[in-house]
């Protein structure tokens, strides 16, 4: 449940607009990309209790924050994305450098640092990542000593770095990962400390306006009391229990940045005429380079609304969910704004128009909190020993679930969606038998596949509930148009491509694989998908025309 009733919800996000319309114009946000300036004071100012206080939402309301729920802060971080992504980096840098608190701390060091972090309005920064340890936190090298008195363990000497570190430049207060002697752990470090020091601000392609910087630690003192929990060897497990929230949050990145392209462009295409109409009024242009794109948003929308619905139960786990999340939007968004300069031909390759700045941010969602390749990685990883562990029947239950969903709402498509998650689970099976994951190549490209199908189960799951996803602008005909469309092409995409996965890796029978995979019954439900984007392209245009 939010823990933050929806009208106060809805507040902060108009709040939030606000706020950007009056403070961060897109000149004031054009300059500080170009000189690669972080705007520190700007940070500050939207952590103040009396403008916006973005940062109470991640402490809880006990320690004098507002203890927002995974659904409030991803709304958020979906509102600060569309702003700016460097901006929104850095306001996430600070949940995410609270994350090790929050999971491992004890209730005094909880009291102690988010009573500190409310009062002081303080930037923190999350040191994990090293030059041999970004995904592979397993590879560490950064090392924590005891210092010993009188028998007893005072405190640690920190030595080693870090890189990649957002805030790092510019924090108040530092999450360290180090190997202690009784294994990885987590520790507190406050700026100035001895032996601390930050690295230059990184020059980047994209996100400026975030600070990104390299760490520096030799025999930096940390007293004994700042180690995370009271426990040595917590690490791991405490930066592990986390990953399907702080995915979740990237995921909620890609989307906002990437629905803030798509709008850009169908703006602009409603008013550019060409060959005596409106370039949003041609099917060409919209169903290539600006409908399927909020299709695909609405998918993502409703597969993050369901997982943070389900982390506002249990604060931690859901890491493969957090996975397909962050690998599903973020790739959505990537091609949205890679289309949205398209869309605006030469105009939306000048830095006067914000698609070009767009397109530079929102390449790091693909890249940070775990690269993408990663992500296929770990969701095929999660969903192969569901496989495993069900013999098979992973996926043909959530078909089933699928066909009782038609049978209640026949309009969404889940029939034929139900038909490409058995083809699906028919292609995991192959891959058993003809032990095909040897491939890390088609272990990839089923995490793909696996990401595709569930996103689109969850759109069916919402609609087929009459529930509209958090921070949609359609209504329900719409969204189940929307809704067609996707199970329709990923029931396809998921027996095609499948089919040849296994076949381009030397093993099956192509008629039986067709058989198989029911390949040419969802060929036949491809009828009407041309009606239903026209459907969704006028009210595209109706919603966004400013």
């Amino acid at each position: 449940m939010s823990k933050i009733d929806l009208t106060t919800r809805e507040l902060m996000l108009e709040s939030i607009k606000h706020y950007a319309k009056t403070k961060i114009p897109f000149d004031f946000v054009r300059e500080h990309d170009a000189k690669n300036l972080f705007p520190a004071e700007l940070i500050k100012d939207m952590y103040r209790h009396d403008v916006l206080g973005v940062n109470l939402l991640l402490i809880p309301e006990e320690y004098g924050g507002l203890g927002g729920s995974t659904t409030d802060i991803y709304r958020i971080c979906e509102a600060l994305a569309r702003i700016d992504l460097g901006i929104a980096t850095s306001v996430f840098a600070t949940f995410l450098g609270s994350d090790p608190l929050s999971v491992g701390g004890t209730p005094e060091q909880k009291a102690y640092w988010f009573g500190r972090m409310a009062k002081e309005n303080m930037l923190v920064a999350y040191g994990a990542t090293e030059a041999d340890a970004g995904s592979d936190l397993v590879s560490l090298r950064t090392r924590a000593e005891h210092v010993i008195e009188n028998g007893k363990i005072t405190g640690y000497k920190i030595t080693g770095s870090k890189m990649w570190i957002s805030n790092g430049g510019t924090a108040d207060l530092y999450t360290v990962l180090a190997i202690a002697p009784g294994g990885p752990s987590w520790f507190l470090m406050e700026k100035n400390t001895p032996g601390f020091t930050q690295d230059h601000h990184e020059d980047k392609h994209g996100i400026r306006l975030s600070n990104t910087a390299g760490l520096s630690f030799d025999e930096a003192f940390v007293p004994a009391a700042n180690l995370i929990g009271g426990v040595e060897g917590q690490g791991l497990l405490q930066a592990q229990a986390v990953f399907g929230y702080t995915r979740l949050m990237v995921a909620a990145f890609g989307l906002g940045a990437g629905e803030e392209a798509v709008e850009t462009a169908i703006d602009y295409a409603c008013h550019r005429i060409q060959a005596g109409g409106p370039l949003a009024e041609k099917q060409g242009y919209m169903h290539k380079l600006i409908t399927p794109h909020y299709i695909r948003f609405e998918a993502a929308r409703a597969f993050i609304d369901e997982t943070a619905k389900k982390l506002d139960v249990n604060n931690h786990g859901q890491a493969t969910e957090g996975s397909i999340a962050k690998y599903y939007a973020t790739e959505a968004g990537n091609r949205a704004c890679e289309d949205a300069i398209q869309a605006l031909g030469g105009f939306g390759y000048t830095k006067e128009f914000a698609v070009e700045k767009l397109k530079r941010d929102v390449k790091i969602t693909c890249i940070y909190e775990g690269t993408n390749e990663v992500m296929e990685m770990t969701i095929y990883r999660g969903r192969w020993q569901e496989h495993l562990k069900t013999r098979g029947e992973y996926y043909k239950n959530i078909a089933a679930e699928m066909e009782q969903i038609h049978s209640k709402t026949p309009d969404l498509g889940a029939d034929v969606l139900a038909q490409g998650l058995r083809a699906l689970a028919y292609i995991l099976e192959e891959c058993r038998l003809q032990r095909l994951t040897r491939h890390q190549f088609i272990t990839f490209k089923l995490g793909e596949l696996i990401a595709n199908g569930e996103v689109a189960a969850a759109l069916c799951r919402a609609l087929g509930a009459g529930k509209i996803p958090e921070g949609s602008k359609f209504d329900m005909d719409t969204l189940k148009a929307m809704c067609r469309v996707n199970a329709r092409e990923v029931a396809y995409d998921i027996a095609a491509r499948g089919a040849r996965l296994v076949l381009g890796a030397g093993a099956g029978d192509a008629n039986n694989m067709l058989a198989q995979t029911n390949f040419a019954a969802i060929q036949g439900r491809m009828a009407g998908i041309t009606e239903d984007m026209d459907k969704v392209s006028a009210k595209l245009r109706e919603l966004f025309k400013k």
